[in-house]
């Protein structure tokens, strides 16, 4: 049987404790961080989480181990590959996530690594005073000119296209040039919490991701119970000055007199009147006034119609996201 350092061991069995301890477990990929920046994130992880590099088959070993505790965690199995680290946590997946991501910074690139994006020198001067560097710049295919005593780049110039390898020379000038093209941090491949994995692709997302969604669909649910005549707590109120508005309406159209309309029946009959003297052109000296006030009122009212619908549309009710929620629970049960 083969002799089984006693480092590995006890690497394996401090994995299993932090992983039995905390109720989120991590699978970051780490190639490419400096081990400086390795040391500032685990300080900055330190108050919440601990991280440990190890070799993956040790990790796995710890991933087995600890699978009869914690059903569903072999889904990170396939996570742990290439260099990576065990992060374990008493923050959510999605915070977690989104604090990794804010550790990123820009790096220089190095020879052969794949550009992430179009590496474009701008037009304009440089912080370059004449001198051989002018030839670096044009070697690697970048326009340059003397300019007011300064080196210039002469147009808007694509060095390596997304994608393509980043060559020696160029990996060598974009520093000077102060383009740092990579995006260097830990990337959170999957992250483990009450029996669910979390793939990069989930949480991946805006923070108000899910609560936007959810406010949305309880506004166009309330607005649902509302159109189809759904009675519950939330909708009864707009039901009913629904019901009121149209019964209104109706009893305007077939001119049945109530105590709520009764005013609105008059001015109605005297608008008739007044547009039926118009056509005709009968006229009187108090409907001659009347038809020029009118006039007057319409072409004031016409000024002023923008401004009143922009008032209208801030006064127009909200429905909050606790409203919405509440109404969006109270229609589907």
């Amino acid at each position: 049987m083969a002799h089984v350092a006693a480092w590995k061991k006890d690497m394996v069995s401090e994995l299993v404790q932090d992983m039995r301890e905390y109720p989120v477990v991590a699978i970051v990929d780490m190639a490419g961080i400096p081990g400086q920046q390795i040391q500032s994130m685990r300080a900055g992880l330190r108050s919440h989480a601990k991280l440990k590099m190890t070799k993956d088959k040790l990790i796995r070993l710890a991933i087995e181990e600890i699978a009869e505790e914690k059903p569903g965690i072999k889904g990170l199995l396939d996570s742990v590959h290439g260099q990576c680290a065990v992060v374990t946590t008493d923050i959510d997946p999605f915070k977690l996530f989104r604090k990794l991501e804010s550790t990123k910074t820009a790096a220089p690139a190095k020879e052969g690594q794949l550009a992430p994006f179009d590496i474009v020198v701008p037009k304009g001067p440089t912080p370059f005073g004449p001198g051989p560097i002018i030839g670096e710049l044009q070697k690697i295919g970048i326009p340059a000119a003397i300019e007011a005593g300064k080196i210039a780049v002469k147009k808007d110039t694509t060095l390596v296209k997304a994608g393509e390898p980043i060559s020696g020379p160029v990996a060598a000038m974009l520093p000077k040039l102060e383009i740092l093209p990579m995006i260097v941090g830990m990337d959170l491949r999957a992250a483990y919490e009450d029996g669910v994995i979390y793939k990069r692709d989930v949480l991946n997302i805006p923070e108000d991701y899910y609560t936007s969604m959810f406010a949305t669909a309880a506004r166009n649910a309330l607005s649902l119970g509302v159109y189809i005549a759904f009675p519950t707590k939330e909708t009864i109120v707009p039901l009913i000055a629904k019901a009121f508005r149209e019964a209104i309406g109706l009893s305007l159209t077939a001119a049945i007199p109530t105590k709520d309309n009764i005013g609105m029946l008059l001015a109605k009959a005297d608008a008739q009147m007044l547009s039926l003297a118009s056509v005709s052109g009968y006229s009187n000296d108090s409907i001659a006034a009347r038809l020029s006030s009118s006039a007057a009122a319409s072409a004031k009212a016409a000024e002023s119609a923008p401004a009143v619908q922009e008032s209208v549309e801030d006064e127009e009710e909200e429905v909050s996201e606790e409203e919405a929620a509440a109404g969006l629970s109270a229609l589907f049960g």
